[in-house]
């Protein structure tokens, strides 16, 4: 009896668990459908406006007409600095520890270049253990509501990029694709470099909707920036418009970038809790099972016992 007693507290117990994880796998569902929604609403927007950047900085590049300090290329990368973005909960299988790992590879192909993080999200905070240095620590919402959260972020990113604290800004996050697939990347924001090695050439989201992937195509090259055939017209000055529109498309990258990674999290939650919940079922099964056989046993063992105490009395 002990023994079936035993097996029933754990049932009991794992039952509860589950119940657990189907209402987190609920409540991430519903998070999930409106991340993926505001994904959508502003993703087309981001990518045409890092196009944007993009020919900027081909034009700023490739001639002295157009200058300026967030596009020049520096001859030397003395320091680094990764905005981490992570989610500020667990229970989202390896969703944290993907876009930490893809940060460190990041790191190991400039071992000479030192590195410090400006973490965005709770989860971030493992990277202390990792002996690396933490610039800054700025809260995420699981809900953005307007571009302006990011701006403080932005801000200290490119102050420091001008002061020379940086010679590179990149971030860090994972990129949605789909409920089923997210893609941890690491994008490079300071200074825009059109020749960084990028799977989708730092546009954030489906490559299917870009318009420079097309072109890139029909093309054939990463460097069709500076000959797009694209003319800007300046007014009242170039100086005084970059210094407006480089800063504003550049927050505008980073909130997509936080959008992506806030889709990504509650659809890797409940990924994990669904999967949880699967787990959580089988055991129950498994338990139950058990426990027939132990109670089949119990009762087949206390009617021997009677049995064999009447087959006594008889003799």
């Amino acid at each position: 009896m002990a023994k079936t007693k035993e097996i029933s507290r754990r049932i009991k117990s794992i039952g509860n668990t589950k119940k657990i994880t189907r209402a987190m796998e609920m409540v991430a569902a519903a998070k999930m459908r409106k991340a993926i929604e505001a994904v959508l609403r502003t993703r087309t927007y981001a990518n045409l406006s890092w196009e944007t950047v993009l020919h900027l900085s081909a034009m700023a590049n490739g001639n002295g007409e157009l200058r300026h300090p967030l596009l020049s290329q520096r001859a030397q990368t003395k320091k680094a600095a990764i905005i981490l973005i992570t989610s500020n909960r667990g229970m989202c299988g390896a969703y944290n520890t993907a876009v930490i790992n893809k940060a460190k590879e990041s790191i190991k192909l400039h071992p000479d270049v030192p590195v410090e993080f400006i973490l965005v999200g709770k989860k971030g905070a493992t990277v202390y253990s990792q002996k690396q240095i933490v610039a800054a620590e700025f809260p995420k919402s699981d809900v953005l509501s307007d571009s302006a959260e990011v701006t403080p972020i932005i801000k200290m990113a490119i102050a420091d990029f001008l002061s020379a604290k940086y010679d590179k800004v990149v971030a860090a996050y994972t990129d949605f694709v789909s409920p089923a697939k997210q893609v941890p990347r690491v994008k490079q924001l300071l200074p825009v470099d059109i020749s960084t090695e990028d799977e989708f050439l730092g546009i954030v989201g489906d490559p299917k909707i870009s318009v420079t992937k097309d072109l890139i195509a029909e093309k054939g090259s990463k460097h069709l920036y500076a000959n797009s055939g694209f003319e800007y017209i300046f007014e009242p000055s170039p100086e005084e418009v970059l210094d407006k529109i480089i800063p504003r498309l550049l927050e505008v990258q980073i909130y997509q970038a936080l959008l992506e990674a806030n889709a990504s999290e509650h659809s890797a939650r409940m990924s994990a809790m669904h999967q949880a919940t699967e787990a959580a079922t089988e055991m129950v099964s498994e338990l139950t099972l058990f426990y027939n056989k132990a109670r089949q046993a119990g009762i087949t063992a206390e009617i021997a016992e009677i049995s064999a105490g009447a087959n006594a009395l008889l003799d």
